[in-house]
């Protein structure tokens, strides 16, 4: 079987090369050029841009219509709520690398057996995660350095993002599944859909009703109900697709799998997490509040940026899985080759796009203050270098969960946001003052390219891609 799907790849090529092949719908079994690549992965892209951009939504209003300090609140306890939505993103990014390898694999009743089993799991733990959340939220406000005058704020924007964060975790799982299903497109008009939701809840909660930080964390809860049942009701109904929602058994070695796979993306949001939280400790001991509102700044711009190199890692894992479980080197090859030549080219226009742009974004969120328009494009002029090395970061890691290497892939997330930013936290303003605050990503992104590329060296012939 195997043999004679290289024999379909191989004649489709030839095909494709002579422009005899008319466009259809892509499918992870298909021969991958580069502009396939491109068409596949777009939606995800823009998806993942999309993404960040409502969540950008909050920040702005907040800003804007609530005041600096509720605005700060917000971003200090954001870290905290994005570590309990990672479980949807390891359960995603693993679960997907598991599925399109036993669907490479041409196993298609086992692949959605285990797709329907770890859906339900993450359900049920988006409901017990939103429960001790809410209960330990004045302890974890008062851990991340919130000040009196900020705890109600911050305890009221976790407790009620609480509500939404089963379908937040499960929102983050269809993402990445339905680029499996052979359905990115879907999941770019559910995508769109929860943040035009968003996008009209926050101007009506906060901009007209005066509803405060309560009212935009309201319109985020709502958006994620979108986005997190719509493609679960798609699943469970009838569809075109390769998955579909249904019976299933426990499986612990695919659970396993699943988290082993996916612990790079869980590992690296919670040491994202964790470092934002230690950020805006030092922070607030450099800067105070305007040095928390200039970080967030920086973060929601970022979000857009990185997004891409997400959406796009997100995109191509399962065609990498796929072709990785049919052992189609050929195409491991092709897929890995045209990757980095886009990624070197992305990752220079990125750069100098942000830096360009950096006065105008940050605008947006803080135009009423010059002081702190100064302090944010200072500190994202050089914070953005730091998108040089990124895109090859994140893809590296992405990369090696899509070839079911979870240890390679977490190593690699791990040491690029936490065992290398940990110290560099500490060290660096230590010797540079408060600047060596905003140097840090490019010091460890630097260092954790040149191991990534070593890593890839090292493993290129194992996995012959």
């Amino acid at each position: 079987m195997i043999r004679n799907q290289q024999q379909r790849i191989t004649k489709e090529y030839n095909l494709q090369k002579t422009g005899r092949v008319k466009k259809q719908r892509i499918q992870l079994s298909d021969h991958f050029n580069r502009r396939r690549m491109l068409r596949f992965t777009f939606p995800s892209i823009i998806m993942m841009i999309f993404t960040s951009i409502y969540g950008m939504v909050d920040g702005y209003f907040v800003s804007n219509y609530v005041g600096a300090v509720p605005f700060a609140s917000l971003n200090l306890v954001m870290p905290f709520i994005m570590v309990l939505s990672a479980v949807g993103f390891m359960f995603g990014t693993g679960g997907t690398a598991l599925v399109s390898m036993t669907l490479g694999m041409q196993n298609r009743k086992k692949a959605n057996e285990i797709f329907s089993l770890l859906t339900y799991i993450l359900v049920v733990c988006g409901i017990v995660l939103g429960v001790i959340g809410a209960v330990v939220a004045p302890y974890m406000a008062r851990l991340l350095g919130a000040t009196d005058e900020m705890i109600p704020y911050s305890v009221l924007y976790i407790r009620v993002n609480m509500i939404g964060i089963p379908f937040f975790m499960i929102q983050n799982y269809f993402q990445s599944f339905l680029i499996t299903a052979e359905k990115p497109k879907l999941g770019l008009v559910v995508t769109v859909m929860a943040g035009c939701t968003n996008m009209v809840l926050d101007l009506l909660f906060v901009g007209v009703f005066r509803w405060g930080l309560g009212g935009a964390a309201a319109a985020t809860i709502i958006s994620q109900a979108v986005g997190g049942l719509i493609p679960m009701i798609y699943f469970f109904l009838p569809n075109g697709s390769l998955l579909r929602l249904g019976k299933t058994h426990m499986d612990g070695n695919a659970v396993w799998k699943t988290c082993t796979n996916g612990a790079s993306e869980f590992l690296s949001a919670c040491a994202s997490s964790i470092i934002g939280m230690l950020y805006n400790l030092q922070l607030m001991k450099y800067f105070g509040a305007d040095g928390v509102a200039a970080y967030g700044v920086i973060m929601y711009v970022n979000f857009i940026f990185v997004g891409i190199y997400f959406g796009y890692t997100m995109g191509i894992a399962p065609v990498v899985g796929y072709h990785y479980g049919a052992q189609n080197t050929k195409e491991l090859q092709g897929l890995f080759r045209n990757t980095i030549q886009m990624l070197l080219i992305t990752s220079i226009a990125l750069t100098v796009l942000s830096e360009s742009t950096a006065l105008p974004l940050v605008r947006i969120f803080i135009g009423y203050d010059a002081g702190l328009i100064r302090l944010t494009v200072y500190a994202f002029r050089i914070y953005s270098i730091a998108f040089l090395f990124r895109g090859f970061n994140i893809f590296g890691s992405g990369f090696f969960t899509a070839l079911n290497n979870g240890k390679v892939s977490a190593f690699l997330s791990v040491l690029r946001s936490l065992v290398l930013q940990l110290p560099a936290i500490y060290l660096l303003p230590a010797f540079f003052g408060a600047d060596g605050l905003w140097s840090v990503v490019i010091l460890t992104d630097g260092i954790c390219f040149i191991i990534t590329v070593l890593m890839l060296m090292k493993y290129r012939k194992v996995y012959h891609y």
